[in-house]
């Protein structure tokens, strides 16, 4: 039968199990199973760890039988049948209800599938699928390294295995894959070719073959990904822009002379990236990430201010209406009356800035509206509701997205369609990326970097609060935290749930079990819901608080109570603000020098250290307090100690990509796709990348470009088109 890459499976394997893996895996052709390779490999004899199992865990484990004894159940009718089994460095149950199994005999090897549970403090699978390893098993079997893939429910390690076997033996092995790879390349880089590279992953007979497969099929990923995204940026360096060059006495010089600071010199160094870009007639697209309060926004105002100076319009786009009024506030203040151009107390040499989000009465919006599409609005800030039909730009000349990890890249380009030509675009984050990532998920955008924070900061402090593990802490949490506010000072106590009927955590991005919860053990399963606002604002006020102004901001309430309540903490009118996580970007109130987060365990690596952004934001020192039940000696524990003990966003970026899968952080989740990268690795494969990024560069810069590597542009083309790549943008 003759075999390529995109035959599907039901022609190989058969209808049914082909459907299984459809279903299960998403795995349908035969390119689908070639490049679902093997999550790690399997010896007899050697020791695979069943002690470092977790429970929850759906995995499969070679392992020898030691034991099987089966009696009769006291509580029902019925047979118990208890099978122990051990790799040589541990030991774990399979358990099996009125089901004999014969063939589970004392000193039998196995492969062993299911999800690990726990009784009485011992891991065991209940009903697990096995696979017995016996002289009657083809040579599968009896090989060094036994590959174990993920699997599912429905479609075991094994059975994948055999899929492998029999796909060898239809096609007369895999001679029929075709390497996208040009020669050259491969020679330079010392790779072998993907065929051989193919059947060293799913038949190694040592382990360094697994080393070199590995090696090759990374480059595979790395290469393809970053063709995709050299692809877009030589695009997007063509496309037809307007130059919105600097020019003398003008808004951007009266930005600067109202600055009540010196700017840093990362600003001021951005600040000339950004400038010069601005000045040349191709659109830019730029990634501004920097630590929480660099100064990000004043760097995008005079970036706003100098396209504004050369007769266009600035649109800023926030995730949330409390950031939006937020930065409409600041950049108002800090223009004074060149915010108000046309008005009584306005300067005729100014501009006006309008906000424009959602919850607008009918005649402001109105008059939002007309204000943009006249151009007398130059600077305009809002949130989804800029992307609306009706909101029309007289001359958008720079989009500025703040938050990007709120937005997907359909909303960043539903902006940028509003202008009369593709408008510059800007696009910041507070919330540090490592460099791969940068690499990968952004590698669309030239990315700048501010590290450097503003001068007279009192910096902050911060500590872990283990009830669990020192209960009399939290007293002194609250102790701590009323000597700030006698002192004049404010704080937040950040929950992560509303209250009332809301059984989820709210206004949170927070990530799933990988990253924002903590691990479950033994007795978790049934974990007490998180901590709402709502609850622990009253508790606060009759007890530990008790005489205190305290307040409470969360999502369900109206803009204008938001509004209100933010004002009022602003004001010192407030001294305790107890809040989901919508205060936790874009809330500046120098005054407050405590958070202490409830449940921090809830949340994710970079989302706690957002919010530690709001505190010491003035001259005091600040202190921030994590309280959880978490044991200090845990996972979870430990992750949040490493919070704790450095303020290096940096740092602690790469902690989170450690804390979470990695195909998470490529949009996976949110696509509800496999993650287009199984083997290469964003920690690990930092020097690939960047190698992977320079060879693409030079591939699409010579004369033939991909027409000379035709294997390789229909790769690059598969990816391209496919949803994943939409979502590489998103994450």
């Amino acid at each position: 039968m003759a075999v390529t890459l995109d035959t599907d499976l039901a022609r190989v394997l058969g209808a049914k199990t082909a459907k299984a893996m459809a279903e299960s895996l998403e795995l349908r052709t035969v390119r689908d199973l070639l490049r679902h390779y093997p999550r790690r490999y399997a010896t007899r004899g050697e020791m695979t760890r069943l002690d470092d199992l977790q429970v929850g865990d759906r995995v499969t484990v070679l392992a020898q039988v030691r034991r099987v004894v089966s009696r009769k159940m006291r509580s029902r009718p019925g047979t118990l049948t208890e099978v122990t089994v051990g790799d040589g460095a541990g030991e774990m149950q399979l358990v099996f209800f009125n089901r004999r199994h014969g063939q589970l005999q004392q000193g039998a090897w196995g492969l062993f599938a299911g999800t690990v549970g726990q009784y009485r403090n011992s891991k065991q699978f209940a009903h697990p699928d096995f696979h017995l390893i016996t002289g009657d098993d083809d040579e599968d079997w009896a090989r060094a390294l036994i590959p174990i893939y993920p699997a599912s429910k429905d479609v075991s390690s094994w059975v994948i295995q055999k899929s492998i076997r029999l796909l060898l033996d239809a096609s007369g092995g895999f001679g029929f894959v075709e390497d996208p790879l040009p020669q050259d390349l491969r020679t330079r880089h010392g790779l072998l070719s993907l065929p051989a590279a193919l059947l060293d992953v799913h038949r190694p007979t040592t382990a360094d073959d697994v080393e070199r497969a590995g090696e090759r099929l990374k480059w595979d990923e790395a290469l393809i990904l970053q063709l995709v995204l050299a692809a877009r940026r030589r695009a997007a360096a063509l496309e037809p822009g307007t130059a919105r060059p600097r020019s003398s006495g003008g808004l951007l010089d009266a930005v600067d002379a109202a600055l009540p600071f010196s700017l840093t010199e990362g600003q001021q160094a951005v600040g000339e990236e950004l400038a010069a870009e601005l000045s040349r007639d191709h659109p830019m697209h730029r990634l501004l990430q920097g630590e929480v309060g660099s100064g990000k926004t004043v760097v995008a105002l005079r970036a706003m201010a100098q396209v504004v100076d050369a007769g266009g319009q600035a649109a800023l786009l926030a995730p949330t209406e409390v950031l939006a009024a937020q930065h409409a506030r600041s950049i108002s203040a800090m223009l004074g009356p060149l915010a108000r151009a046309g008005e009584l107390d306005g300067d005729p040499a100014g501009t006006k800035v309008v906000l424009l989000t959602g919850s607008l009465k009918a005649a402001a919006r109105r008059a939002a509206r007309a204000a943009v599409a006249d151009g007398s609005a130059g600077i305009v800030v809002g949130t989804h509701a800029l992307l609306q039909e009706g909101v029309d730009f007289a001359d958008l000349g720079l989009v500025v997205v703040d938050e990007q990890h709120r937005f997907g890249v359909e909303q960043r380009d539903a902006l940028r369609a509003k202008g009369n030509r593709p408008p510059h675009v800007l696009v910041m984050t507070a919330t540090p990326i490592p460099r791969t990532v940068a690499m990968t998920v952004y590698g669309d955008l030239e990315t700048s970097v501010l590290r450097q924070l503003p001068s007279g900061r009192g910096g902050v402090a911060s500590s872990v609060v283990p009830v669990s593990d020192r209960p009399a802490w939290l007293g002194r949490a609250w102790e701590r935290l009323r000597e700030e506010v006698a002192a004049g000072r404010q704080a937040y106590v950040v929950c992560p749930r509303i209250g009332d009927d809301d059984t989820g955590t709210a206004d949170t991005d927070a990530p799933e079990d990988a990253d924002g919860a903590p691990e479950k053990g033994a007795g978790e399963d049934e974990r007490r819901p998180p901590l709402a606002v709502l609850d622990v604002a009253e508790a606060l006020r009759e007890g530990p608080l008790a005489g205190l102004r305290i307040d409470v901001l969360h999502g369900r309430l109206t803009p204008e109570d938001k509004e209100a309540r933010m004002r009022a903490f602003a004001s010192g009118e407030t001294q305790v603000l107890v809040a989901t996580t919508v205060v936790e970007v874009g809330v500046d109130v120098p005054n407050a020098t405590v958070m202490v987060v409830m449940d921090a365990d809830r949340f994710g690596v970079s989302q706690l250290h957002q919010l530690r952004g709001r505190v010491a934001r003035g001259r005091h020192r600040g202190l921030f307090l994590l309280v959880t039940e978490a044991r200090e000696t845990t996972a979870t524990g430990q992750r949040l100690a490493a919070v704790a003990g450095t303020s290096d966003g940096f740092e602690l970026a790469r902690l989170d990509l450690e804390t979470r899968r990695e195909g998470d952080v490529l949009g996976a989740a949110q696509s509800g796709k496999r993650s287009t990268l199984r083997l290469l690795s964003l920690l690990e494969d930092e020097e690939l990348i960047a190698t992977a990024r320079a060879e693409a560069t030079e591939l699409l810069a010579t004369r033939g470009g991909l027409a000379d590597h035709p294997g390789l542009a229909a790769e690059v083309a598969a990816l391209a088109t496919d949803e994943r790549a939409t979502y590489l943008e998103k994450a």
